[in-house]
């Protein structure tokens, strides 16, 4: 059995990269000192918390210094530095000074610890990238530790992406907090933010999202936020998407999903079809405890283990008995899976960061969008998130994409849109788009490709994007009807196949009766959305709440694409059960359809 379902707890555990914060405009030599934490959550506390032996892969990195280093030296710690950076960072690494091998801190000098400092500078400026210390600490000997951030300058390649998604129950504020994140300035307290985030009248009208929303948040190499200049004022003109993506290194790409029990369906289609990083839980002080669907979106998002952190919104609105009552709750239900940490300040945020990709601690956070308390340090914990990299390559790394949204566009065609997750789409690639009604696959080719609304000719794996279609074979054409979600666009020799049948072990998490064979639920599957019949139960004649078996399904309407390993949830109204895909039968044809006709003539025929 998948020891990865047992608790659903979020994280997969696997080594996360870890970010600092950039203390830009100050010099090494003028750095605060920092008095030693008594904290047992303080991860830069060395005097309570070790730092652990040194990774051969990952990227970070321990020196204990870089004093005196001669011309042969500097060219080998410049080749760590770059494979550190951008073979095992995506672009960022993480450097200790003063620090062993075995994760003893020993501390430097003031001298010492200048020229390292200085020498990792010219380390990362020989690989274009920016260096800035992001904390500096003391030993109990009064030596100095710094912990260093090397970040690709934006020029050097293209942008991290990072991608979250918003929860949380109705009127808990998610949009009107991507709002102030997003275009700066505050809100007035009657829906000033949220305005620029919605998509439709009726939304603005009734001050509650119906459809998933697109934003995005830039970081510059030095930290600052591209989208604003100063994050209380709402500047007139706001810059596009190019423009913020033009000058970022690190975008956080946000979407906005449906509190309301009446689009739980398109919640789940977004969680599980945008694949994020992280989520992002919004809950109301003023509501004095855990309300609504928060509860059912803490459920999905421990099923398909997404790590996340909570947002305690509307603090300037709320008693002190009700936020404390909120706190209290929140805290008692994480409890259950998680070890919540209530971040008050910037150390609270490194631990965070440190700790959250890995599903150890879910931190807490608590704002208010009018007044922009703790607003501050959400942004500190997102410019430093780290990503997840759950990508792992297929056999020959070849290109796949799962289409979660197409369109038409005038002059250009049909144009697809959808996540990266393994391989590179390039223009003029030919590719495989599928399946369709009968399970085919049609060959079709890249006219031009965008990413975050920018033209690119490329699109890595781990960013989305969208490309404009055209058919190979002459006389053909893709319509905007042919392409639906659940859909993939493919390399060829992927030789991908459709597939009526697949069994999948699954965990029943509530139901007040029994399941049996020929129970329909609603299956979600990455971007897959569709009915699916329990056709056979291995070992087992009725699953019951908090049983686990084996069970084939069938699709009811037609054949989907699904690989191994891809997490199911499956819901009859509310979310019934998650799983594991375990294995496809591309070879079972589709079970004959019956109706009171057929089965009568099969009853007459004593089959």
């Amino acid at each position: 059995q998948d020891s990865t379902l047992a608790g659903f707890r979020a994280g997969d555990g696997r080594a996360i990269m870890t970010e600092t914060m950039p203390r830009m405009n100050s010099s090494p030599s003028s750095a605060p000192k920092v008095a030693p934490s008594t904290s047992p959550t303080d991860v830069f506390s060395f005097d309570a918390l070790s730092l652990g032996p040194e990774r051969a892969d990952g990227n970070h990195e321990f020196k204990r210094q870089l004093v005196g280093v001669t011309p042969d030296r500097f060219e080998e710690l410049v080749t760590q530095l770059k494979w550190r950076t951008f073979a095992e960072g995506d672009g960022e690494a993480l450097y200790e000074l003063g620090v062993e091998d075995d994760g003893e801190a020993h501390g430097l000098d003031d001298s010492a610890f200048t020229e390292s400092i200085e020498t990792l500078r010219k380390m990362a400026s020989a690989i274009d990238c920016d260096c800035s210390v992001a904390h500096e600490r003391r030993t109990r000997d009064g030596k100095r530790c710094a912990t260093c951030l090397i970040r690709a300058k934006t020029s050097a390649r293209q942008h991290k992406e990072i991608r979250i998604t918003t929860l949380g129950n109705v009127d808990s504020g998610k949009s009107t907090m991507l709002g102030v994140l997003t275009r700066g300035g505050l809100d007035n307290g009657r829906g000033l933010a949220r305005g620029g985030v919605f998509r439709h009248k009726h939304e603005l009208e009734s001050g509650r999202t119906s459809a998933i929303s697109q934003q995005i948040i830039g970081f510059a190499p030095d930290g600052s936020v591209v989208n604003y200049h100063n994050p209380e004022v709402r500047e007139t003109h706001q810059l596009t998407w190019t423009q913020i993506v033009s000058a970022s290194s690190k975008v956080i790409h946000f979407s906005d999903l449906a509190g309301h029990e009446r689009y739980l369906r398109t919640t789940m289609h977004g969680i599980a079809g945008v694949q994020p990083d992280f989520g992002m839980m919004c809950v109301d002080a003023n509501r004095g405890g855990i309300v609504g669907m928060t509860k059912e979106h803490l459920s999905i998002m421990l099923g398909l283990k997404v790590p996340f952190f909570v947002v305690v919104t509307k603090i300037d609105m709320a008693a002190d008995e009700n936020r404390n009552a909120t706190i209290d709750a929140l805290k008692k239900l994480l409890k259950k899976n998680k070890t919540p940490l209530l971040v008050k300040d910037e150390r609270d945020v490194m631990t965070s960061v440190q700790n959250v990709a890995g599903g150890v601690i879910t931190p807490i956070f608590q704002v208010s969008c009018v007044t922009g308390e703790g607003l501050d340090l959400v942004r500190t914990f997102l410019n430093h998130l780290p990503s997840r990299r759950s990508f792992a390559p297929l056999a020959g790394n070849e290109a796949l994409v799962h289409l979660d949204d197409s369109f038409s566009v005038p002059g250009i065609g049909t144009v697809v849109a959808g996540l990266v997750v393994s391989g590179t789409i390039e223009t003029k690639d030919e590719l495989l788009l599928g399946p369709n009604g009968n399970g085919e696959f049609i060959p079709v080719a890249i006219k031009s490709s965008m990413n975050k609304r920018v033209p690119v000719d490329r699109v890595a794996c781990g960013s989305s994007g969208s490309w404009a279609l055209k058919a190979r074979k002459a006389g053909q054409h893709v319509h905007k009807d042919d392409v639906r979600k659940g859909m993939i666009l493919c390399a060829p020799s992927l030789n991908p196949r459709a597939c009526w049948q697949f069994q999948a072990e699954v965990v029943i998490l509530s139901h007040p009766t029994t399941l049996k064979v020929g129970y329909a639920p609603i299956l979600h599957c990455l971007t897959v959305r569709q009915c699916a019949r329990i056709v056979k139960m291995e070992g087992k004649d009725v699953l019951r709440m908090g049983d686990r078996a084996l069970v084939t399904f069938e699709w009811n309407h037609r054949p989907e694409f699904v690989k191994v390993g891809t997490r199911v949830i499956f819901r009859e109204g509310r979310t019934k059960g998650v799983g594991v895909v375990r294995a496809t039968l591309p070879d079972v044809p589709r079970t004959p359809p019956t109706n009171y006709k057929s089965a009568r003539h099969l009853h007459q025929s004593g089959v």
